[in-house]
């Protein structure tokens, strides 16, 4: 009974949030749109809305708070879009070369940290966040992140990314901690901010792009990566073996983001009418949700199966393969800097440990990866089996937990209406609305 009770409450979960998307939310792919078309209808033109219109858009602002009316994904297209993807576009360019060393360099600065005896126990996620606020650090200010700087980051980070999974409460207090860090040290900024922002939004630009969201969305990939690679020793063993083989790093990344993409649901709200043919109709004003997970188990042979050797059977371009989103509708503006990135970082702490783990490996990862990092070579076998009952164990009370903080969350989101208050008094330019 016990072990069917996280998937019950998930799919109790699942009917809160579509209570949350409401009447004129729809879902693909499905039978009007199916996989062979959810990109053609992702990339329409008029399928460009944001948040206003929305009832998700109140619960994704709740939990990107503060600032979610400048944050880049949720910003709607026109000139303020343009100024700060164009802002956003340069702070994450330069050569792959130190790119690449700036990622072994803070890989290797938290390793030497947390690598104390011979084997660690360690929550993959939480071990890549200092990683990833020492990195995104250094590439806003240009210079090493201090230690205090580095708590204020994890701290804002974790709070964001235990909200959105539902396994804590958010903490306004916590995340105004690093607002007010970086108000004083907005003039250290290496590259000028978004002109069309104002102070404080160009403070929240910076603590929503790259201390949230770069922050949050490269620990989660790496604690997929590596938990991949923990749960499949003759993959890890082979990149181990030949680093500089970047073809079969590709294919081994492709594989993990298309088994836990890092986008549940991306929702998109239509601007204009949109017609696909004369059957299919989509009048404005819809909520598109497209189903990464969904969408990526689709044209496979044998999708639930980890598996980079089908990446040399198939092209990336023709599959059902999205992970950054597509280019037609506003892509992940780390779709060049992530892979590089997480290759170094990845290849640092495989030339120091193997890597171990008993736990299920879902796409939300609640769990946070537990994993065991081994320096001498041996597999702890007694350890592992003790991981994986109380990694059982967790799963039970923490999808109770979900249900409860999750529902709380959504009922205090939707009495807030942050994206309907901000909309109800300003235009989708940030502009006040004079009534």
């Amino acid at each position: 009974m016990l072990s069917k009770l996280p998937a019950r409450v998930v799919a109790l979960r699942a009917k809160v949030f579509e209570k949350v998307n409401g009447d004129n939310a729809i879902t693909f792919p499905n039978e009007q749109v199916g996989p062979d078309r959810f990109q053609e209808l992702y990339g329409q033109a008029a399928a460009n809305g944001r948040s206003k219109g929305a009832g998700l858009s109140d619960l994704f602002w709740y939990w990107l708070s503060p600032g979610p009316e400048v944050h880049q994904e949720h910003l709607e297209a026109g000139p303020r879009y343009d100024d700060v993807a164009r802002v956003t576009r340069a702070f994450l360019a330069g050569p792959t070369e130190e790119l690449s060393a700036a990622a072994t360099r803070c890989t290797a600065k938290v390793l030497d940290e947390v690598l104390r005896g011979p084997v660690t126990h360690v929550r993959l996620r939480d071990l890549m966040m200092p990683v990833w606020a020492e990195y995104f650090y250094e590439m806003v200010f240009g210079e090493p992140c201090p230690r205090a700087a580095r708590d204020l980051i994890i701290g804002h980070a974790d709070d964001v990314v235990t909200a959105l999974k539902c396994t804590g409460l958010r903490h306004p207090r916590r995340r105004a901690r690093l607002t007010r860090y970086l108000e004083k040290r907005l003039g250290d900024v290496r590259l000028p901010l978004p002109e069309t922002l104002s102070r404080t939004e160009q403070v929240h630009y910076l603590q929503g792009t790259y201390f949230n969201t770069a922050v949050v969305q490269m620990s989660e990939g790496m604690a997929h990566l590596l938990l991949a690679l923990a749960q499949h020793p003759d993959v890890a063993a082979r990149i181990a073996a030949d680093p500089s083989d970047d073809r079969y790093f590709a294919h081994v990344l492709d594989e993990t983001f298309r088994l836990y993409p890092l986008f549940g649901i991306a929702h998109r709200i239509t601007t204009d009418d949109i017609e696909l043919d004369e059957n299919t109709r989509f009048p404005a004003g819809s909520v598109l949700c497209f189903n990464y997970p969904e969408y990526h188990a689709t044209g496979y042979e044998r999708p639930g199966e980890f598996d980079p050797g089908r990446w040399e059977r198939m092209k990336v371009r023709s599959a059902h393969h999205i992970p950054f989103g597509i280019a037609a509708n506003r892509p992940c503006p780390a779709w060049r800097l992530s892979p590089i990135a997480m290759r170094a970082a990845s290849r640092e702490v495989l030339r120091r440990v193997t890597l171990h783990s008993s736990v299920t490996h879902s796409r939300s990862l609640p769990s946070r990866g537990p994993c065991l990092l081994v320096r001498d070579g041996s597999t702890p076998t007694t350890r592992l089996a003790l991981m994986r009952v109380r990694d059982r164990w967790e799963d039970v009370w923490r999808s109770v937990a979900q249900l409860v903080l999750g529902t709380v969350m959504v009922l205090h989101a939707h009495r807030l209406r942050l994206a309907g208050e901000y909309f109800d008094k300003h235009d989708t330019q940030g502009c006040p609305v004079r009534h």
